[in-house]
């Protein structure tokens, strides 16, 4: 049964309702920073049937989310043991989109970042920036009604993980596990800053063309994976896993999963990953890609 701290649940509600203010719909969190509500389908018989909130019970996860004052009070009054709370991403009035920086160990995403602004030519304006126990950010960013970004988790850059539609951020103030989500001084009462079109491009990739058989002309695909297989065998202990994972991604998304993950595998046996480990991140890419 979850512990009830009801001084951290009142606070979490208070947080949840200021945020809601600002037009930002919200759900009650646990101490684990999943949703605080359990699907009230959890023991239905028979496979599962997606329901995203029509049947009218609370537990929906994300789908849950509210700026009603009076639902977000119901909300956290079926969950009496919630101790923060997400913000849901993708809908208006922001369309919110969520940059989440690991600054820990080797994968340094700020860096990545900057590296990547400066390639492309883009600034990250002003904007909300929360805190998180780990030591990471999160910057708000508001993104335009009709383009929807998806989530997405070292695709952009080893340690960059994107929370977007159908997604959450826990929300400032929220005490977990490892502790409290704060914000960067100077920055709780800015407005989410509209996302730069040039970072707005690399969250939004075209869709997946249909991989074709390579021409007399076309390189072969392990040539054309070369740099990516170059990016794992030059990864450190501590960011073997994610530099597996992330050029594993781009394979899949570039049509070439199937035929570069041999060399993906050997790469990753080269740098110390062990066969199960190589295996077990490459067949996550390729789910988180659709193609398991």
């Amino acid at each position: 049964m979850a512990t009830i701290d009801r001084h951290a649940t009142t606070l979490a509600l208070a947080h949840a309702l200021s945020a809601a203010e600002r037009g930002l719909a919200v759900i009650p969190l646990s101490r684990t920073k999943l949703p605080a509500l359990r699907s009230p389908h959890h023991d239905e018989p028979g496979p599962a049937t997606p329901c995203h909130g029509a049947c009218g019970r609370p537990g929906h996860g994300v789908y849950d989310a509210s700026t009603d004052p009076r639902r977000i009070r119901e909300l956290f009054a079926a969950a009496p043991w919630a101790t923060g709370y997400g913000i849901a991403c993708g809908l208006p009035p922001h369309h919110l989109i969520g940059i989440d920086l690991d600054t820990k160990g080797e994968a340094a995403a700020p860096a990545a970042l900057r590296e990547l602004a400066l390639r492309h030519l883009f600034t990250i304006p002003e904007t909300v920036v929360v805190t998180t126990p780990s030591g990471g950010r999160h910057l708000w960013l508001a993104g335009p009604p009709d383009t929807v970004v998806p989530n997405s988790a070292g695709r952009l850059a080893p340690g960059i993980d994107i929370r977007g539609a159908g997604g959450y951020l826990v929300g400032p103030g929220s005490r977990t596990d490892h502790g409290v989500y704060g914000t960067v001084p100077g920055t709780a009462q800015l407005p989410p800053a509209p996302c730069p079109p040039a970072l707005l491009r690399l969250l939004t990739p075209p869709p997946r063309a249909h991989p074709t058989a390579p021409t007399r002309t076309d390189p072969a695909p392990a040539q054309q994976g070369h740099g990516l297989v170059q990016f794992v065998l030059a990864a450190h202990e501590g960011q073997r896993n994610t530099r597996l994972f992330w050029a594993a991604c781009r394979a899949y998304e570039n049509g070439m999963g199937e035929t570069l993950a041999p060399h993906l595998t050997n790469a990753a046996l080269h740098v110390g990953l062990t066969p199960r480990e190589a295996h077990s991140t490459i067949a996550s890419a390729a789910r988180l890609t659709g193609h398991a």
